[in-house]
């Protein structure tokens, strides 16, 4: 029996509330919705820190991203951290990469044999966060109400570019390891859209009337009712003295409503081309996104907090030599895919870690659901924040029914996510006792002062290297190469080379 493929989808940015099969039905993703009814789908799942590069880098590892010193988007993700790129060609697989990771540093390919395409985001140390500027310092020049304000159509972009010339790499990439019988694969293909800036082509905007715009359900509030990292994150951002207007964030919202649809049509394409090169009925399908987008709750926009529209993903499972449809409850976060992909890749066999790993594998409730009878608390999902805006380290723990949020230094957070799904009531007070446990569950593994001390150190030598002379900074940025001496006509009979680049092979079409 043949080991399973992988493909591997992600989205950049995609909050897992804006879906249909997540409670939102004006957004049109039909692709995603037929698949979800074929797969297990995680009603809460999060990522392991809502920013691009430090969630990459934790759901490549299968470790939290303070423990492989993944602070910002600038830290290096260091050569020696096994990823599941490692792991998996271990287990005798091909692991190709097309589109976005967000890799910092001289390591471009991670475990990955391949990489189709370049990153669409720099690999230098440019983006270092700075503690040392003090509280309320950060302003972000790309994320702020201007972003809102400029949403609507083009014709073409810079995500336009970079997501069409992924998606043609990766189905290439297919069809040729369809004719060249190469499995087992890995192929993890990551879009950049729906990240902002919110423009995409006018033929998604018409697919959405105005009057099918949903606007929050939680709208804007003063800061001084917002808890200390709201506070921090809307100043970096640019909001602490208003918001957008409800016509701003009916247009931002139908731009991203839109290019959610974009995506789902090449999740579409990509489906449909496993079916073409027959791969379908051996190939796991996983989707997800790095991370969400406040996309205007609570008068909030972007990532950088955890309230769910920020941390929570999508996150599907499609096992088609066990096609089922089932929704878990259970939390999980992105560290739980690399010890999941290895469960299915070796077999059910236990992986032979090179070092631990903060994630759990899956497959148990991928399998019946549940876990032979444990509660839901003996599963949770954590996230850390320790980028630009804040001034300490935050995170958050989601266990069971209820998610606590540490800011360090600044009072603590705690939701009943069931009673109170959209975080309104903080009942921190009311509930010492699941606070106390909740803390002490977080402080016993995370070290709040020693990670701070860890990122003030890791900003200085950054920022002191981004600070020399041009021709003295790293040039990291990652060039794909591609060999035309294969690809086409060169020697031999031009009719048997032809003939052996047809799909399907002509002896089959004449079966």
């Amino acid at each position: 029996m043949r080991k399973p493929n992988f493909l591997f989808v992600m989205a950049d940015q995609l909050s897992a509330p804006v879906l249909p099969f997540h409670g939102n039905p004006a957004v049109k993703a039909p692709h995603l919705a037929a698949l979800a009814e074929r797969s297990s789908v995680f009603n809460n799942a999060y990522c392991n820190f809502p920013l691009c590069a430090p969630a990459r880098f934790s759901l490549l590892s299968g470790q939290y991203a303070s423990r492989i010193g993944a602070f910002d988007n600038a830290c290096e993700f260091q050569a020696a951290t096994p990823t599941v790129g490692h792991y998996l060609a271990q287990q005798g697989y091909k692991t190709i990469l097309s589109g976005k990771m967000h890799f910092v540093g001289p390591d471009q390919k991670h475990g990955f044999q391949e990489r189709l395409t370049t990153d669409i985001y720099p690999a230098d140390f440019g983006w270092v966060a700075d503690w040392a500027e003090g509280e309320f310092s950060f302003y972000s020049p790309g994320h702020n109400l201007s972003t809102v304000d400029e949403s609507g159509s083009c014709y073409r972009s810079l995500q336009l570019d970079y997501d069409e010339e992924v998606e043609a790499k990766a189905i290439q990439r297919l069809y040729d390891l369809a004719r060249e019988d190469e499995q087992p694969f890995m192929l993890c293909v990551s879009y950049t859209h729906p990240h902002p800036p919110y423009h995409i082509l006018p033929e998604y905007l018409a697919r959405y009337s105005a009057d099918e715009i949903n606007l929050p359900i939680v709208g804007d509030m003063p800061m001084a009712q917002r808890d200390k990292l709201s506070q921090w994150v809307q100043h970096s951002h640019g909001l602490n003295h208003g918001g957008a207007s409800d016509e701003q964030v009916q247009r931002a919202r139908h731009a991203y409503y839109a290019m959610v649809s974009y995506i789902d049509d090449k999740v579409g394409r990509l489906l449909e081309t496993l079916q073409r090169t027959k791969f379908a009925d051996n190939t796991i399908v996983v989707f997800t996104s790095d991370h969400g987008d406040m996309l205007g709750e609570r008068g909030m926009w972007f990532k950088r907090v955890f309230f769910d529209w920020s941390a929570k993903v999508p996150l599907l499972v499609h096992d088609p030599r066990r096609p089922r449809h089932r929704r878990i409850a259970q939390p999980v976060s992105h560290v739980d895919l690399l010890p999941t992909l290895l469960d299915f890749a070796a077999d059910g066999r236990s992986p032979q870690w090179v070092e631990p790993i903060d994630g759990r594998s899956l497959a148990p409730l991928l399998a019946t659901g549940d876990e032979g009878g444990q509660t839901h608390e003996s599963r949770e999902a954590f996230s850390e924040y320790t980028a630009e805006g804040v001034t300490g380290p935050c995170c958050m723990l989601r266990r069971g029914r209820y998610k606590y949020v540490y800011t360090h230094g600044h009072p603590d957070l705690l939701f009943d996510m069931e009673q109170d799904p959209h975080e309104l009531s903080n009942i921190a007070a009311a509930r010492p006792d699941v606070l106390a446990v909740l803390k002490a569950a977080v402080l016993a593994r995370w070290d709040p002062e020693a990670i701070t001390a860890q990122v003030l150190a890791s900003q200085a030598r950054r920022k002191f290297i981004n600070s020399l002379p041009a021709d003295s900074q790293p040039a990291w940025d990652y060039q794909a190469q591609v060999d035309d001496t294969k690809r086409f006509v060169r020697r031999g009979s031009a009719r048997v080379i032809k003939v052996k680049k047809r799909w399907p092979p002509l002896a089959s079409t004449a079966e």
